[in-house]
């Protein structure tokens, strides 16, 4: 029997075979993946490990794509989607939530309880699993200000607990999780006013749709920060908004994102990008550097 019937048998309707990547990310392109699964449980996760391990089968995990772009050649071997993965509980000061639970519904869960901490990261696409994966951020509050730890398994299917303070992070990047798979996270928050946290939290979504070009695909910010500067106002200043490869363009709304207009295919977003950093570096010197993540094979 090949792994493709395994977990076939094994995860019955949670279990897809040559799925559009499209539909399970923001920037809604990409190739197909060979496999994709739903898992939910440990012996879930326990069971697809084992039978990536033992058939060297490549495996990759997937939160709310919010920030990955995968080729027009698709993926080979097994995504592991967390989206089943969605509790959040609100216990005295503590939020905890699974993996694949909406970094927003966090927010808005926290700020109605009156806690104080996450209401600023409001309406960012992410799951909880990415975000902590990446140390997500917006409005100068970032995932790891109130995480307190998170549970994982390794790629072994071996469980531990990290507390932040033994995780070295920074702005968006985090050290040594390459190889774990974030199962869940506990945050610390602050007792706080919940109708006060409410109206900074809506303040923030109303500053989103008034600055970021949320009616288009795309999956944020595509650069990470330069050191003293941002890169839409680099990119600004190069004259590249509204530039445009295929369906794809940097967002006249906010230079810092390229979005999908067109059915884009993932090729003209990634040429996009190329054109995008080539240009700034010959204007400006400054390399920027990818803040998405690239999957599989382009054309």
């Amino acid at each position: 029997m090949d792994y493709k019937n395994e977990l076939k048998n094994f995860f019955g309707e949670h279990c897809l075979f040559n799925e559009p990547m499209g539909r399970h990310t923001t920037y809604r392109t990409g190739g197909n993946a060979e496999v994709l699964v739903l898992p939910k449980t440990k012996e879930d996760w326990s069971f697809v490990l084992k039978l990536a391990n033992t058939g060297n089968i490549p495996l990759r995990i997937l939160g709310f794509g919010s920030n990955i772009l995968v080729g027009s050649g698709g993926l080979n071997g097994i995504v592991c989607a967390t989206s089943r993965m969605d509790s959040i509980t609100c216990e005295g000061d503590t939020v905890r939530a699974e993996a694949g639970a909406a970094l927003d519904k966090a927010c808005e869960l926290s700020a109605a309880a009156g806690l104080a901490g996450l209401e600023k990261l409001s309406g960012i696409p992410g799951s909880i699993g990415g975000a902590v994966y990446m140390n997500a951020g917006a409005f100068g509050q970032e995932t790891f200000d109130t995480l307190e730890y998170f549970d994982v398994i390794d790629r072994e299917g071996r469980p531990a607990t990290l507390l932040k303070k033994e995780v070295p992070h920074a702005y968006r990047h985090v050290e040594g999780i390459e190889n774990f798979i974030i199962l869940s996270a506990a945050f610390k928050l602050q007792k706080a006013d919940a109708k006060e946290l409410t109206s900074s939290r809506n303040f923030i979504l109303h500053k989103r749709i008034e600055k970021q070009p949320l009616e288009y695909p795309s999956a944020g910010s595509v650069f990470k920060r330069p050191v003293g500067d941002y890169a839409s106002r680099l990119i600004d200043d190069t004259g590249l908004r509204g530039l445009s490869v295929g369906g794809a363009k940097v967002s006249e709304k906010h230079a810092g994102f390229i979005v999908n207009f067109n059915r884009a295919t993932p090729e003209d977003i990634k040429n996009l990008m190329d054109q995008v950093r080539q240009k700034v570096k010959e204007k400006h010197g400054i390399t920027l550097e990818l803040e998405q993540i690239l999957w599989g094979k382009f054309s």
